[in-house]
């Protein structure tokens, strides 16, 4: 289908909702109201769009038949306003289409971030750590809010593996791209001779799953509280405030031990555990869509080489999208929105390519 043919469709349904909502038999019915009136909102963006690009079209061919005119200063005027209206055009027509493509319906939610240590021992703990730093940090700049759910440290300050929440609004939409093996060249903090290794860490970004999102009954849980254990204040070792969940079905453990209260740690484990299930469940869709998997560079294989941190050339590198920075130092202190943009406009230009094939 044309892109004018699916926008003029569009706005039919658009105008036909509107009749909708005006008739007593739906006015009188809240429920369906409001389900016709966040429909009309979603619509009425791609509508005003459309009327836009319609309007700066019109305009441009109006110039355009003017180009032969008799009169030389009107055919100049013409060619101005042509060379004036056609990236316009160009950029309202690419503002629509983008519009057309269907959002992820996860990207408002915050997020859960695991991070945990590869191939390296000590210095990959190391790099765990600098990842969470580097999250924390960019977190920080976009005003959400970070809170650790449990830690693994090791004695030299890495972690062999940490989780936490990343609170705001739109964070899965700027962090999913993160998910896959991250893989850092330097000379390690523990190495006398000055020789570069490689090491590696694995980032799984999980949208948060709200309560209703995913059933968990009560009789499918197994519950242990224990004493927590390594960096933590003076509750560590004192009592029994950490918590693990087992769901038996599935096989999947979630640990909490950052608070003093069994109580909120509990409460913190079982989100987790909402969370992991709900992203297995999205996983299981996405194989069933590998097809339409291609082009969505946010949630590849979690076990695919994503990037390279290479410290002394101060180079980072996106393998998915083959993008090159000199700005490692900056990275590392926060600043990924080029990369996570430029993530962002590859997959919008996979799925914009697949819209037109359909």
């Amino acid at each position: 289908m044309k892109l004018d043919d699916k926008l003029q469709e569009i706005a039919a349904t658009h105008e036909e909702i509107e009749h909708k909502m005006a008739d007593p038999s739906v006015t009188s019915n809240p429920k369906e109201l409001q389900s016709l009136g966040k429909k009309h909102a979603e619509l009425s963006e791609i509508v005003e769009a459309y009327e836009e690009y319609k309007r700066i079209r019109s305009e441009l061919e109006e110039a355009k038949a003017l180009l032969d005119s008799d009169d030389p200063e009107m055919a100049q005027l013409a060619k101005e306003e042509v060379h004036s209206l056609e990236p316009l055009l160009e950029e309202q027509e690419k503002k629509v289409t983008l519009l057309l493509l269907p959002k992820d319906p996860n990207d408002d939610k915050s997020v859960m971030v695991e991070i945990r240590a590869g191939t390296g021992g000590d210095e990959a703990a190391l790099f765990a750590s600098d990842l969470f730093r580097m999250y924390s940090r960019f977190a920080e700049q976009r005003r959400w809010s970070v809170e650790i759910l449990d830690a693994n440290e090791t004695e030299i300050g890495g972690y062999k593996e940490i989780v936490f929440k990343v609170d705001g609004q739109g964070a899965y939409s700027d962090l999913k791209y993160e998910s896959g093996v991250h893989r850092v060249q330097r000379v390690p903090a523990t190495e006398s001779g000055g020789r570069i290794h490689t090491s590696a860490a694995t980032v799984a970004v999980l949208p948060e799953a709200e309560e209703f999102d995913v059933e968990v009954r009560q009789e499918d849980l197994k519950i242990d509280t224990y004493r927590s254990s390594g960096a933590g204040g003076q509750h560590v070792n004192m009592t029994d405030s950490a918590v693990r969940i087992t769901h038996l079905p599935t096989g999947i453990v979630v640990t909490c031990q950052d608070e003093r209260s069994q109580i909120k740690n509990r409460a913190r484990a079982m989100a987790f555990l909402r969370t992991k299930l709900y992203d297995m469940e999205q996983r299981k869709r996405q194989d069933a869509e590998a097809q339409e998997r291609k082009g969505q560079i946010g949630s590849g294989d979690r076990s695919e080489r994503i990037r390279t941190y290479n410290f002394p050339q101060n180079r980072i590198t996106d393998h998915r999208i083959g993008l090159t920075l000199y700005k490692l130092d900056a990275a590392m202190g926060g600043s990924i929105t080029e990369l996570v943009e430029a993530l962002r406009m590859a997959e919008q230009a996979e799925r914009m390519k697949d819209l037109d094939d359909r």
